[in-house]
């Protein structure tokens, strides 16, 4: 039997090699991709903490402003009505320009008036003519009765006819002041100063007087100062009336106490008024009583009939802790506040308070060494970690940014 070559041997040893060694090599390298996947895998569980901007509350001293919605109304508003009835000669005022106490606005004919008071004058001076006569006729009278010249009942007749010929002068001044009355009249003039209206009668109509239902011409209002009428509820009067009672705060009976106001559009008061009229007593309807503030109105921006919201102060100085209005959110019907501690969110249940300065006043729940996350909040939850980040301090501590106290 013929050996085979060594070659031969080899190669079939080394074919016969791998059934019995590729398993467990296959298995080596699949353990270790497994490592990597799963090492993988812990890196990816593991991220980095969000970031959350924080700030400490501001501390300073506040005082609480109460706020009411109220509506403008003109300190003096007149209808301007035709006195004495005739035609309109002419419009002298421009549609809602202001006017001044004085200003013409209407004429009206004035020749019949006119008319009247020539009339008028001439019996005045018939009058006094008269007048004249029976005073003449008395002296002499009184003087023939001492040489019995006249008899003392001619004398008595002579003094009755004087007494009466001063009441027709009487009347006859009085008859003339009123056509010269009359006469003016037809000169309408404005009776106070402030915006007129639109006319509401043109040249060439007839308009009736004061005696058979005076014509309305146009209106004028007075716009400063003006007036903010406005409702306060029973439970602020009575928290006001304590603190009046505490010498806490002055009653606005008595003292012109500050306002602010807001009109519409705007985001903080841009006017400042006093305290002018509290009413003796509440609307039984509403539970309201019904209050008045002067305001100043020199660039005449305000007109009647604006509605306004007004401060007025509800309560003496204290001291408070503030937040940005941002950082309060709403748990179902409390609020709350997330702050951080250790790098881990935690919430606090808070007591707002009003607005000052555009931050918003803490009454309870947070304390002055908090760190408050007020921007971040979407990415926050209670008990996840975070990287907090400090706000940058205001220039002052009324920006709205949270700053240290």
């Amino acid at each position: 039997m013929t050996d085979r070559p060594a070659s031969q041997l080899d190669r079939g040893s080394f074919y016969r090699f791998p059934r019995c060694c590729v398993a467990p090599i296959g298995l080596l390298f699949a353990l270790a991709l497994a490592g990597c996947d799963k090492k993988a895998q812990s890196q990816e569980a593991a991220p980095t903490p969000p970031l959350v901007t924080v700030a400490q509350p501001v501390k300073r001293t506040v005082t609480d402003w109460d706020e009411f919605t109220g509506r403008f109304e003109a300190i003096q508003e007149v209808q301007v009505r035709a006195r004495v009835g005739g035609f309109v000669n002419s419009v002298e005022f421009t549609d809602g320009a202001i006017v001044h106490a004085g200003d013409l606005l209407y004429i009206i004919d004035p020749r019949p008036f006119e008319a009247v008071a020539s009339q008028a004058q001439g019996q005045l001076d018939d009058a006094r003519a008269k007048a004249e006569l029976a005073k003449r006729e008395l002296d002499r009278g009184l003087n023939l009765v001492q040489t019995s010249a006249v008899s003392v009942q001619v004398v008595d007749q002579r003094r009755q006819a004087l007494q009466a010929a001063y009441a027709a002068e009487t009347q006859a001044e009085g008859a003339l002041k009123a056509a010269q009355l009359n006469v003016e009249f037809t000169h309408v003039l404005a009776p106070i100063t402030g915006r007129v209206s639109r006319h509401l009668v043109t040249p060439g109509n007839l308009v009736q007087g004061a005696d058979s239902g005076a014509t309305l011409l146009t209106s004028i209002v007075s716009l400063d100062p003006i007036y903010i009428y406005f409702d306060v509820d029973e439970a602020t009067y009575q928290r006001n009336s304590r603190l009046w009672f505490e010498g806490k705060r002055p009653s606005s009976r008595d003292a012109s106490n500050p306002v602010q106001v807001t009109l519409t559009g705007e985001i903080k008061p841009s006017h400042e008024g006093k305290m002018d009229f509290l009413d003796n007593r509440l609307d039984i309807s509403t539970a309201t009583l019904r209050s008045r503030a002067i305001v100043p109105n020199k660039d005449l921006s305000i007109l009647p009939g604006q509605f306004g919201r007004v401060r007025i102060i509800g309560s003496s100085p204290y001291e408070a802790l503030l937040i940005p209005d941002t950082a309060i959110a709403t748990d179902q019907s409390r609020k709350i506040v997330f702050v951080v501690k250790d790098n881990t969110v935690d919430v606090r249940p808070v007591m707002l308070g009003p607005l000052d300065g555009g931050l918003r006043v803490i009454r309870e729940g947070l304390m002055p060494e908090d760190q408050v996350i007020v921007d971040g909040l979407q990415r926050a939850r209670v008990g996840a970690k975070v990287t907090p980040k400090k706000a940058q301090a205001p220039a002052d501590d009324k920006a709205p940014a949270g700053a240290k106290p």
